[in-house]
């Protein structure tokens, strides 16, 4: 499983990717955490607004901080 942070590299984006580790763990999921902080990369997924987490090419999360819980009932 591929997770991706959009953002620039703000508080609220390292607290969605911490977020987003802690909840594969605690899922026992095998994945690979991605930051993505270039505009025009995260603009190619149709985000306007970050932090977003994207999950295997999908966008799950636009413009908040997703809890270890919210990420883990989307894995």
């Amino acid at each position: 499983m591929k997770i991706q942070i959009l953002g620039s590299g703000c508080q609220n984006c390292m607290k969605l990717a911490k977020n987003a580790e802690e909840a594969a763990k605690a899922k026992g999921t095998e994945c690979e955490v991605i930051k993505i902080t270039d505009i025009k990369e995260i603009m190619s997924y149709g985000v306007m607004q970050t932090p977003a987490i994207v999950i295997d090419g999908k966008v799950k999360s636009v413009g908040r901080v997703l809890s270890v819980e919210e990420i883990k009932k989307i894995l």
